[in-house]
């Protein structure tokens, strides 16, 4: 994986090409005394993916670095309308459900109206228009309609939820079937092989609970010395972005 790669699922790369299909958002810069505490001692702050904040701090070189605050528009997201799909040299060749510990009856009995729905959306809306052959797509269609939330890099650093990471490069089961039967779809498929969720367990967001594992821990060290960050990460919830938030959603 190349750093121009990971630079492209920036946020405030990919919104401005995708903006009709994704939620509504805003990207502000922050101010600078709020970027010295941010950094203060090393330590960056870091939200839930689906939160209303996320703030990414990436570095050009070793003396610059564009820190900005994205403020989305809430939205109530059903997980069994959640999914992740990959892209291989411009191919859908795999979707999987994301809350893959759950089972949900419409998957199984929707699953061809989901798979075209996504597929036509890709074609559409994605396909040749990303800045990368390669990527991975976070996808949320509840009932028909269908909605790109996130974007992120095609490799380890993110997680392949129900595929293995050597099924989807190529030569791999997935990339095979993609010539006979179009992108493999998989998701749980019954009650029986239903896993417990930390998050319902705890009830925070599930990425504070994925980086707090020891594999995705390693693999955001990874994914920040890619763009050459030297920071020590901490998950932090920060009460101070709060009133920012409903300030400038507001106006």
């Amino acid at each position: 994986m190349k750093k121009e790669q990971v630079a492209n699922c920036q946020f405030s790369v990919w919104y401005p090409i995708f903006k009709k299909h994704t939620i509504k958002s805003q990207i502000l810069p922050l101010p600078q005394n709020v970027i010295d505490y941010l950094l203060d001692d090393g330590t960056l702050v870091v939200s839930g993916r689906y939160e209303s904040t996320r703030i990414n701090s990436w570095s050009d070189d070793e003396t610059t670095t564009t820190v900005t605050l994205v403020l989305r528009k809430w939205s109530e997201l059903i997980p069994g309308g959640e999914f992740r799909c990959f892209v291989k040299e411009n191919k859908l060749i795999a979707i999987s459900q994301r809350d893959y510990t759950q089972y949900y009856q419409h998957i199984l009995t929707q699953e061809q109206n989901i798979s075209h729905a996504i597929q036509d959306f890709f074609s559409q809306h994605i396909q040749y228009h990303f800045l990368d052959e390669d990527c991975e797509l976070q996808i949320y269609s509840p009932s028909g309609r269908v909605w790109l939330i996130d974007l992120n890099p095609f490799g380890e650093v993110t997680d392949s939820l129900l595929f293995r990471w050597d099924e989807l490069t190529s030569g791999g089961e997935a990339a095979q079937q993609l010539q006979q039967d179009g992108p493999a779809f998989r998701y749980t498929m019954s009650e029986v092989t239903v896993q417990p969720s930390p998050c319902l367990s705890y009830r925070i967001p599930r990425d504070f609970v994925d980086l707090s594992t020891g594999e995705d821990a390693y693999k955001l060290i990874d994914f920040l010395k890619l763009v050459g960050l030297d920071l020590c990460v901490t998950l932090t919830l920060v009460s101070l972005f709060i009133p920012i938030l409903e300030f400038c959603w507001r106006i």
